[in-house]
Order: C-alpha cells, then structure tokens, then sequence
C-alpha cells in the first residue's frame, strides 16, 4: 500500500519501541518520516537507515521533549527538510514509576513535561503547518484507564490528561480539516517492557488475549488514524490493548 505517497510525517521519540514501528509504518506506505530521540543516536540512525534504505527520505533529530524550543524546532526543522507536515505521532514518554512518597517534584515535572506539556507543544507547532486532511496522532496508555498496579498514579495522571487535549484540539482543528486522536496501548513488547520480563506473565494475564502486543499492532492502528481510511475518527481514544480494559 501507498497511503501516505507524497505525505511528511514527524514521529516523536521514534528511535525505538512503539515510535519506531509507527516510523517504520509509516514510510513502508509511502510516507516521508522525521523522528526525534533524546539519546539513542545509534538507534535513530538506525531507523533512518531503515527508511532510507526502503526509498523514502527520512531525518533524525536530537530533541529532549521536556525543552519546548527543542521540540519546536523539530517541527521546523522537519517543514523545512521535507517541505511540509502533514503527519504528527506524539509518542515520546517519560515512564517514572513508584510509590507515591518517593515521587519528589522532580519525577513530577519531568513526567508532565514529556507527556503532558510536550505533545501540546509539537500539536502547536505542527499545526501551523497542516491543511486539510492533517493528522495528529498521541500515544496514550491503557493505564488511563485501567491502573492495576500500584506505584503508577503519576504516570496515569499524565496520560489521562490526553484525553481531554485529544477532545479539545478535535474541535479546534476539525474545521481546518485536521483530525486528532489517541492511542491507548496495552502491554506491549518493547526494550522497556519485554514479554519475556519478569513481571510480563501477571501483565498478560490482565489481557483478554492473555499476551502482550507486537509494537507493529500499535503502529497499524496509528497508521490508520493517520491515513485518508481514517479521515472521519477526530476526538477518539481507542484502546489497542488486547482486552485489558474489557
């Protein structure tokens, strides 16, 4: 397929795991695909390869999510390289667990600032740059929804306020013709969370499908939301997590 022929897309945190996979995603259907990382280079260059090894152009870019102007000048960057943007994934994430006494203000503000402030931002940004038949696509969890585990408050708090940024911009941009959607993921195999872990068979278990997600499950979900197939959802939040919060 060629969905996303003569398409940009710019992928958050997508140097690994689910932002890698959406990367990949993305420019096997034909899209042209900038990703941020924070520090794997290695791994970026990597997935750059990947792209351009398959025919489409693609471009890493050093960006800590938690520093607005970097974001930002992602965004740019990624408009003035390929011209366009017509694609956003908000999937970089700060995973800062534990109990509540020891989440001191720094966790806090670092949690809320890569997965609260930062897909604001770059939604900002990139929507200047969108016309009709934009994308803007965030990376939730199901703990939004589902918090089974203690230790996990802060990190559901944050991602339960993309909810309602989901709603909100849906209704500010649909009149431009730009859709906006949300991703919940369940467990999902990635280096952070592998299914081999220790913890991975209670995880599962929690699942209706009793396993974790490939990371290309999610991506495909994403691509679809990205795509003209997916031209009527604005404002969702769709779980793509086997039944774990059935």
């Amino acid at each position: 397929m060629n969905r996303f022929e003569g398409t940009v897309a710019l992928v958050t945190g997508g140097s690994r795991g689910i932002g890698a996979a959406v990367a990949l995603r993305l420019a096997e259907e034909g899209a042209d695909v900038a990703l941020t990382y924070e520090n794997s280079a290695a791994l970026a260059d990597g997935v750059v390869k990947r792209i351009k090894d398959g025919g489409r152009r693609a471009l890493a870019v050093q960006a800590d999510s938690a520093v607005p102007e970097r974001l930002a000048a992602a965004v740019e960057l990624t408009v003035e390289t390929f011209g366009g943007l017509d694609v956003l994934v908000n999937n970089a994430g700060a995973f800062l667990v534990g109990p509540l006494e020891d989440l001191g203000a720094a966790e806090i503000d670092r949690t809320l600032a890569v997965n609260v402030r930062a897909p604001f931002v770059a939604s900002r940004a990139a929507a200047r740059h969108m016309g009709q038949g934009g994308r803007i696509v965030s990376i939730g969890s199901n703990v939004a929804e589902r918090t089974v585990f203690p230790g996990l408050a802060l990190y559901a708090m944050s991602k339960t306020a993309l909810i309602g940024m989901t709603k909100g911009l849906a209704r500010e941009l649909g009149p431009r013709g730009i859709t906006v959607n949300l991703v919940h993921p369940g467990p999902t195999d990635t280096d952070s969370n592998p299914a081999d872990g220790p913890n991975a068979s209670a995880i599962a278990g929690f699942t209706a499908l009793g396993r974790y997600a490939d990371a290309a499950e999610i991506a495909a979900t994403v691509a679809h939301l990205a795509s003209a197939d997916g031209g009527y959802i604005t404002g969702a939040a769709i779980n793509v997590d086997g039944g774990f919060t059935a």
